[in-house]
C-alpha cells in the first residue's frame, strides 16, 4: 500500500506513514461517476421495452407516453434499434460485473473499514493514553524537579545555618584560635581560646591550646596558674589534670605532677594513672638505733636518693643496695621514677644511731711515785683502739698507738691515753703521773 499523500509504502498493518505521518485511508473516496452509471444503465434497459420517437424533437413526448403505457405493452423493433440495444445489453452487462465485483469487494472491505475504525479507535484510545502517560510523566517531573529544588533550597539554607552554627561554636572558635596561633597573632588567638573556655570550660582543649601561646610568649607562670585555677573549680576533672601533667612534661617539669596529684580524689587518680608515682618506701622505721644499720628501699621505677639532706632529683645517686647508717644521725631523702619518666613524691626519713662509748680507759699502775722498773699497761675493749701520749699533751688518732705494756720512764711523766671506736667515737682522757727514782 502506498501513501496518498507522500507515496511512500507503507508496511501491513500500519495506520501512519512512516515518512510524513499520514493517516491511512481505509474507506474508499465517493465517486459520482458510479451513480451516473447507474443511471445510465438504468434507462438503457427502459428504452429497450418502449418505443422510439420518430424525431428528436418528439423525445419527451414519447417519454411520457411510455410511461402513461402499461408496463406489459410491447412494440416490433427495427434492425437498428436491435442492434443498439444490444449494444447497450453488453455494456450494461459489463458494469452490472463490475459494480458486482465492487459490491462484492466493499462487502469485504465492510468488516475491514469495521476493523479499521475499531483499530482507529484502539489507536487513539492507546495514542491518548501515550498523552495521558507522557504528561503524567512531565508533571512527575516537574514535582521532582520542585521538590528537588526546595530540598536544595532547605540544604543550603541548612548549610549556611551548619557554617554560621560552627563559626560561633566550640569548634568554630578553637579552629579561628589555632589559625590565628599558627600565625603567630598571639594576642587573637589568646581572645579566641578565651572566648571558647567561656563556651565550655568542661573541655581541656581550649586550656592547652592557650598553654601554647603562654609557652610561645615565655609566660610559662600563666599558664600553670591558669590550670591550677581550673583545676580548683573543678577538681573532678581528670582532663585538666592530665592537660597539666602534659603542659609540665613539655617545659622540663615533671616534678611538679606529683604534687599536683597529692590529695586528688580517687577518681582523678585511677584516670591519672599512668602518671602516678608513688613514692619509695623505705625497710627501717625512722628512729634512734644503738647499732649500725642497713636501709632497703623499693618502688615501682628507678629511685634516686641522697643523705647530705638535699632534694634528691635523677643526677642524685642511685639505689642499687642497701644504705648503710652509721654512728650518728642520717637523713635519707628518696623519689622513685616510673616509666613516663614523672618522679614521684620525696619520701624522707631520719635516723639516728648513737652507739654506746666506754668510759675513760683503764690505765695501772696508778698515780704516784716508784723507786723500782714498772710498766705501765692500758686495758681495751674489743672494737677499740688505744692512742697515748707521756709529755702531758691530749692524745689523738695520730698519737702513739697503744699495742702493749710500756716501760716507765724515769723522773717525772704525765701519761695520757684514749680509747677509740670503730666510727672514730672517742672517749674520755685518762690521765697518771708518775714519779721513778731508782735506787
Amino acid at each position: 500500500m502506498k501513501c496518498a499523500n507522500c507515496g511512500a509504502d507503507i508496511p501491513a498493518g500500519m495506520l501512519i506513514c512512516p515518512d510524513c505521518g499520514t493517516e491511512v485511508q481505509m474507506v474508499p473516496d465517493y465517486n459520482p461517476l458510479d451513480d451516473v452509471l447507474t443511471r445510465e444503465v438504468k434507462g438503457s434497459v427502459e428504452d429497450v421495452t418502449r418505443p422510439l420517437p420518430n424525431s428528436s424533437g418528439q423525445v419527451q413526448q414519447q417519454r411520457n407516453r411510455s410511461r402513461q403505457q402499461p408496463q406489459n405493452s410491447t412494440r416490433v423493433l427495427s434492425q437498428g434499434e436491435l442492434d443498439r440495444i444490444r449494444s447497450n445489453q453488453m455494456r450494461t452487462s459489463q458494469k452490472s460485473n463490475y459494480r458486482g465485483r465492487d459490491t462484492v469487494g466493499e462487502e469485504r472491505i465492510r468488516p475491514t473499514r469495521r476493523d479499521t475504525r475499531a483499530q482507529q479507535t484502539d489507536y487513539r484510545t492507546a495514542d491518548e493514553r501515550r498523552r495521558q502517560k507522557a504528561l503524567r510523566m512531565r508533571q512527575a517531573k516537574k514535582k521532582r524537579r520542585n521538590t528537588m529544588i526546595v530540598v536544595m533550597v532547605i540544604l543550603v539554607a541548612v548549610g549556611i545555618s551548619g557554617i554560621l552554627l560552627y563559626q560561633n561554636s566550640y569548634s568554630g572558635t578553637l579552629n579561628k584560635a589555632e589559625k590565628a596561633y599558627q600565625s603567630s597573632e598571639y594576642s587573637k588567638a589568646i581572645r579566641y581560646y578565651n572566648l571558647a573556655i567561656a563556651k565550655d570550660n568542661t573541655r581541656a582543649t581550649a586550656y592547652v591550646g592557650l598553654s601554647k601561646v603562654y609557652i610561645a610568649q615565655d609566660e610559662l607562670d600563666k599558664a600553670e596558674n591558669m590550670f591550677l585555677n581550673a583545676i580548683d573549680s573543678q577538681p573532678e576533672n581528670a582532663d585538666l589534670y592530665e592537660a597539666l601533667a602534659q603542659f609540665y612534661i613539655k617545659t622540663d617539669q615533671a616534678d611538679k605532677i606529683s604534687g599536683t596529684l597529692d590529695g586528688s580524689s580517687k577518681n582523678v587518680l585511677k584516670e591519672m594513672s599512668d602518671y602516678v608515682s608513688d613514692m619509695p618506701e623505705f625497710s627501717l622505721e625512722e628512729g634512734t638505733y644503738t647499732e649500725v644499720q642497713q636501709v632497703s628501699l623499693s618502688g615501682n621505677g628507678k629511685i634516686y636518693y641522697t643523705t647530705d639532706g638535699n632534694e634528691p632529683t635523677t643526677d642524685s645517686t642511685l639505689y642499687t643496695e642497701p644504705i648503710l647508717i652509721e654512728d650518728g644521725t642520717v637523713v635519707i631523702k628518696a623519689i622513685c621514677v616510673n616509666k613516663k619518666g614523672i618522679p614521684s613524691l620525696v619520701a624522707t626519713k631520719t635516723y639516728q644511731v648513737e652507739i654506746p662509748i666506754e668510759d675513760a680507759p683503764a690505765v695501772t699502775p696508778s698515780t704516784g711515785q716508784y723507786t723500782s722498773a714498772t710498766q705501765i699497761s692500758i686495758t681495751v675493749p674489743e672494737g677499740y683502739t688505744a692512742y697515748y701520749t707521756m709529755d702531758n699533751t691530749t692524745p689523738t688518732t695520730a698519737s702513739t698507738q697503744y699495742t702493749g705494756p710500756i716501760d716507765m720512764p724515769e723522773g717525772q711523766t704525765i701519761f695520757s691515753a684514749i680509747l677509740v671506736n670503730k666510727n672514730g667515737k672517742t672517749t674520755q682522757v685518762t690521765k697518771r703521773n708518775y714519779v721513778l727514782n731508782l735506787q
